[in-house]
């Protein structure tokens, strides 16, 4: 038995208020969260290049022998081990995930160790952005208008990259990303037309894209 088979809704710690109902519910595509978020590329190409390096210089060795071509085996061991580990924790994160859009608030379910449900009401969602990509996926990376900050460690890898003394929480690696970003900004809108609430700005309409190497 998993800790979310307890759950009444799935990745809702309990059942809705009256007057509440889901919007929407998605996960990460695992794939694509190992590529972003543990970087499953950048790791092959980094033990790639050092196999390449080991295996110049048990060629170019005065007295080559299996020995030398022992390293050379040793990385490409352990670079395959280590991209696979990258892909099994991606796969771990996206099944343990699960994102929630209600006509009141987003729910974030996260965590493998250590799950929890991370409540956000829509009158505290300030604005929506979307970094999204060729395949049509993306993040939605979501400002919160409420004082309240929400620890960075506690929220990645679902949290906007390289805003760590302001954390943003962030939809990671969500399948057709652009109508999910637009159809979050519309139920913000509905929950606070015109800013009613005098502490909240209203979602910004325009949902404008960013690069992860210039989210700072």
């Amino acid at each position: 038995m998993s800790e979310y088979e307890n759950e009444p809704i799935p990745g809702l710690p309990g059942n809705l208020p009256a007057g509440e109902h889901i919007v929407w519910q998605g996960a990460p595509d695992w794939r694509i969260l190992a590529r972003t978020a543990f970087h499953t590329r950048l790791i092959a190409g980094y033990f790639g290049v050092l196999t390449v390096v080991a295996l110049v210089e048990a060629i170019r060795a005065t007295a080559a022998s299996p020995t030398h071509f022992m390293g050379v085996a040793t990385t490409i061991v352990v670079g395959i081990a280590g991209v696979g580990l990258l892909h099994l924790l991606a796969w771990g994160t996206a099944r343990t995930t699960m994102y929630t859009l209600t006509n009141r608030r987003v729910v974030m379910r996260i965590g493998m160790a250590l799950p929890k449900c991370i409540n956000l009401p829509l009158g505290q969602v300030g604005r929506v952005d979307l970094n999204v990509r060729a395949d049509g996926s993306g993040d939605l990376p979501l400002t919160l208008t409420s004082a309240q900050r929400l620890g960075y460690a506690a929220l990645w890898p679902h949290a906007r990259p390289w805003k760590i003394s302001t954390p943003q929480p962030m939809l990671r690696a969500i399948p057709d990303a652009t109508n999910v970003a637009a159809l979050i900004a519309r139920t913000c809108l509905a929950a606070n037309p015109g800013g009613a609430m005098s502490t909240v700005e209203a979602p910004t309409a325009s949902i404008p894209h960013y690069g992860e190497a210039a989210a700072a």
